[in-house]
């Protein structure tokens, strides 16, 4: 039960976004880093679930296609709490890039549930609200 197994896993989820450099995206990483029938919701003015699949293809989209370019995103403070084969992270991160050419810029708070697998630790759950 690491906290730097953790980190490293919310670092590759983080990573998966990331397009910088005209290199694609690979938002199909989160099938690994995922439980398959993971939860995904989006907070905001509406609530949006999402299965894992749901997720993946508008993001592929949007991060591949040109639209979303040099786009990177990133954990600036954490807090994680491990019992057992369970954990949960509260994390604020920060987002950069360029979306249809214009300079684009947020910040956000993402939680986290982790539960340990045979195969090691792995997102049960996550869920972010965007600061406006």
């Amino acid at each position: 039960m690491s906290q730097a197994d953790l980190d490293a896993l919310t670092a590759e989820f983080f990573g998966a976004f990331d397009n910088r450099g005209g290199q694609p995206a690979d938002v199909a990483r989160l099938r690994t880093l995922m439980l398959p029938g993971g939860v995904i919701v989006k907070t905001g003015p509406e609530v949006t679930v999402y299965t894992v699949e749901e997720f993946i293809a508008p993001r592929e989209r949007l991060l591949n296609d040109g639209r979303l370019v040099e786009f990177t995103e990133w954990e600036t403070s954490e807090r994680t709490e491990i019992a057992g084969d369970i954990a949960s992270r509260v994390g604020e991160y920060r987002k950069s890039g360029f979306l249809d050419g214009e300079s684009y810029e947020g910040a956000g708070v993402k939680t986290f549930q982790f539960v340990r697998t045979p195969d090691g630790w792995r997102i049960a759950a996550f869920s972010w609200y965007d600061q406006p």
